[in-house]
């Protein structure tokens, strides 16, 4: 053999050794290549990772409560509607639901379950398709918590790594406390406490087998699984955790069957929408004081002055009482008339709707569909119903006069009032007999205010702030400042008697023309029946609402004490400083003057009106809260004469109506040039109340639409709800209140001829002390020269003055 052949021979194996050998070396190097890219990878990707730290100190966006005076819950401010709960208030039911169907093997693996992920794998291959996940819980809460839901290889990795990380620091029931606690199962709730609320209306501890497993199966796909739009697949998915959870051994096969077998009865929440001017409101304040992130994230516990029962008492008054205004006003017309082809595409899409009927009472938009003999049919959505010519009345006025008569005149009207295919709003009247009987409505224009105040504490008991929030959310109860023509003379007889008057106290009704030296403009003031009375006294100056005598009354006291006094009882507006001021020419928010009110019936102590009364964070820490300061502005003989004078108001003068409220009742009506504003405020001992009425534009409510007419009965309504809970009182009377017979005629004390006079209060050391003359019959005095021309400014008559007729 030659050497060439020997060296070929040796060769071929050396060769292929060698060949192996490079190929060994070159998946080494790959491996350790790998490896280290690996490794690499590893670090890069946990450089950017949040830092878990403070993970054992997270608390996820909570939801703030303001709760109304009973301690329930009045409304909510939230991005995510979660309430914090901690572990062991929560069912094993639920939890070992949420751990069958999420993560059965959550208490094995390190937050990463391999087993899991070949299972997934192997279940999703047989059927074909991803049926099956392999997130653990862990992950789950990691990618919830840190990271975006974008299926990237780059977030999947950091959420592994952030998974790990977690079950390092935190033990698995503070993992399972966390997720529980973070998830989203769909209609606004996160966390397990929201869920059972919104599908249950149960607590936690109230949760059944059935609806535990309901809940766990939500999490996965909360809209196509949530029982309110797929009931069915919802019982699927529900019927799906009992078998998991059998699997995993927390139940037995017949625990499961029972579960299944039983039915669910859902409890879906309705929004009252209660309060809402309130509401805002408070968000409003807590926002200023707490910020944005602490009232929307952190769970704030609110606690109110709202009574729940006189909030709704307040928000039916204004509503009705706007309404029945609205009527006396006129019907406007059709919103609209529909074309043939929008009825008949109106026909064919209600023809298969099964919508629900609207509440009883609710304003609704329907279709005049058939205009009959005696009836007009309305379709509203899929509800069809009768609408009869004398639920159409008060809108037939408009072209028949007040009295339309049946029949012959009544069908002509109603076929100028309506036709088929109008717009109209309508409301159920009944239903008999399975019809629906509507009768004939209109959203009012108008708009309104209510506040109720405890004047003993001045928490804010009640308070609506416009006819629809969702039209306007402007608060009138709060911000609006109007006019509140006489409803404001308490206030300047209040400070005539700091001065020592007293309701006995004479002051001339008669013209009276002032001339502003600056503009030479000349004013006029005159009452409201455009006569004049003579001689009163200030009781029934202010009992009939003399604006003549209020005006010299007012220029004889002063602007001063008035605009000093104002600011005592808490009217912070802007005053004109002028004899204006008299007759409420001064804009005033409703909430001022209750308030001012409020200090007559309390016996002169002034309290501010107030509607938190504590303020926590979620570890129960006082945030805010009020504190009382009571301040004695007026004397309690001063408070008391006021009262004693607004409650002959009620009894003799503008405000009699408020009499069928069979209590002791103290009151004012208001109404501006125009009938621009009208307004009642009234008290009981335990109760102020206020009702403003007008249009946001300052036009007139309507002839002769006064406080008396357009407010008071939307105060009366609201009274006799709001004083069923609270107990008939007594205004109390001061020591030092002097019951004293007088002569009416001027304030003295009876003349010696033997008449009878009249029993006036005073507080002592006022009381009259001289004895009038003989008396002057009341019709000679407008005999006398000084009576006969009006006086360029007004005065007002002392006892001494009066002695000399």
């Amino acid at each position: 053999m030659s050497f060439s052949d020997r060296f070929v021979e040796l060769r071929a194996p050396s060769s292929r050794w060698r060949r192996w050998h490079f190929i060994l070396l070159a998946v080494i190097v790959l491996g350790l290549l790998s490896a280290g890219g690996g490794v690499w990878i590893l670090w890069s990707f946990s450089q950017d990772l949040p830092d878990l730290e403070a993970i054992g100190e997270h608390r996820p966006s909570l939801v703030t409560r303001v709760y109304a005076d009973d301690r329930n819950v009045l409304g909510q401010f939230y991005i995510e509607r979660r309430f914090l709960t901690p572990f062991a208030e929560i069912p094993d039911s639920l939890s070992q639901a949420v751990i069958s169907v999420e993560d059965a093997r959550f208490f094995e693996h390190p937050g990463l379950d391999v087993i899991g992920i070949f299972r997934a794998a192997w279940t999703n291959l047989r059927r074909g398709g991803r049926v099956e996940g392999a997130s653990t819980i862990t992950q789950q809460l990691a990618r919830s918590l840190f990271l975006s839901p974008e299926r990237t290889y780059s977030r999947k990795l950091r959420e592994v790594l952030l998974a790990y990380r977690i079950e390092k620091r935190l033990s698995k029931e503070q993992i399972l406390e966390m997720y529980l606690n973070q998830i989203y199962f769909g209609h606004g709730a996160y966390g397990v406490r929201a869920a059972a609320q919104t599908f249950f209306g149960k607590s936690l501890p109230d949760l059944t087998l059935e609806e535990s497993a309901l809940l766990a199966g939500l999490p996965k796909s909360p809209n196509n699984y949530s029982p309110f739009r797929n009931p069915e697949r919802a019982k699927r998915r529900q019927e799906h955790v009992l078998a998991r959870m059998e699997e995993a051994g927390f139940i037995t096969a017949t625990e499961r069957q029972e579960a299944v077998d039983r039915p669910l009865l859902y409890e879906r929440p309705e929004a009252e929408n209660l309060a809402p001017y309130f509401l805002e409101y408070v968000r409003q304040q807590l926002v200023a004081k707490h910020g944005e992130t602490a009232v929307y994230k952190g769970g704030l516990e609110v606690f109110s002055t709202l009574n729940t029962d006189m909030q709704r008492a307040a928000e039916a008054a204004v509503k009705q009482g706007l309404r029945d205004l609205d009527k006396r006003q006129g019907w406007r017309g059709p919103l609209k008339t529909l074309s043939p082809d929008e009825l008949v595409s109106l026909a064919a899409a209600t023809e298969d709707t099964t919508d629900m009927s609207p509440d009883e009472g609710e304003i609704v938009e329907g279709v005049v569909t058939k205009v009959a003999r005696d009836y007009v049919e309305v379709r509203v959505g899929s509800t069809a119903g009768r609408l009869s010519y004398e639920d159409m009345e008060w809108a037939l006025r408009r072209l028949t006069g007040p009295d339309p008569r049946k029949d012959a005149v009544m069908l002509p009207s109603v076929k100028r009032l309506v036709k088929k295919g109008d717009v109209i709003e309508v409301a159920i009247k009944q239903t008999e007999d399975k019809v629906v009987h509507w009768q004939l409505e209109q959203s009012p224009a108008v708009e309104g205010a209510l506040v109720a105040l405890d004047p003993r504490t001045g928490a804010m008991r009640a308070m609506v702030g416009g006819y629809d929030f969702l039209r306007s959310e402007y608060n009138r109860a709060m911000m609006a400042e109007r006019q509140p023509g006489s409803a404001f003379k308490p206030v300047i007889y209040c400070a005539a008697i700091n001065q020592g008057l007293g309701p006995g106290s004479i002051v001339l009704d008669a013209p009276v023309v002032y001339e502003e030296e600056q503009t030479g403009k000349i004013w006029k003031p005159e009452n409201y029946e455009q006569r004049f009375y003579g001689v009163v006294s200030l009781r029934d100056a202010l009992i009939h609402s003399r604006n003549l005598a209020t005006v010299r009354l007012l220029d004889r006291i002063g602007i001063k004490p008035v605009s000093e006094l104002s600011r005592a009882l808490g009217v912070s507006s802007p005053l004109n400083y002028d004899l204006s001021l008299a007759l409420g020419s001064s804009s005033v928010t409703l909430v001022e003057l209750t308030s001012a009110y409020g200090v007559f019936a309390n016996q002169g102590i002034r309290l501010k009106p107030y509607w938190l009364t504590s303020v926590h964070d979620p570890n129960g820490e006082v945030l805010e809260q009020t504190v009382f300061e009571p301040e004695q502005v007026l004397s309690k003989e001063t408070a008391y004469l006021v009262t004693n004078m607004l409650e002959d108001v009620v009894q003799r003068g503008t405000g009699q109506r408020a009499k069928k409220i069979r209590r002791p009742i103290a009151g004012k009506t208001g109404t501006t040039n125009d009938f621009t504003d009208a307004w009642f405020i009234g008290y009981t001992p335990n109760l102020a109340v206020g009702v403003w009425v007008g249009f946001d534009d300052r036009r007139s409510l309507g002839n002769r639409e006064s406080g008396a007419h357009a407010a008071l009965p939307i105060w009366i309504a609201f009274m006799q709800e709001a004083l069923k809970q609270l107990p008939t009182m007594p205004f109390e009377i001061p020591d030092d209140i002097l019951f004293v017979r007088i002569d009416p005629a001027t304030g003295l004390l009876p003349p010696e001829d033997g008449s009878q006079g009249t029993v006036e209060i005073f507080s002592r050391g006022t009381e009259p002390k001289e004895t009038a003359p003989q008396r002057l019959d009341p019709s000679e005095f407008y005999k006398l020269d000084r009576f006969q021309e009006a006086p360029v400014g007004g005065s007002i008559l002392s006892s001494q003055e009066m002695a000399t007729f």
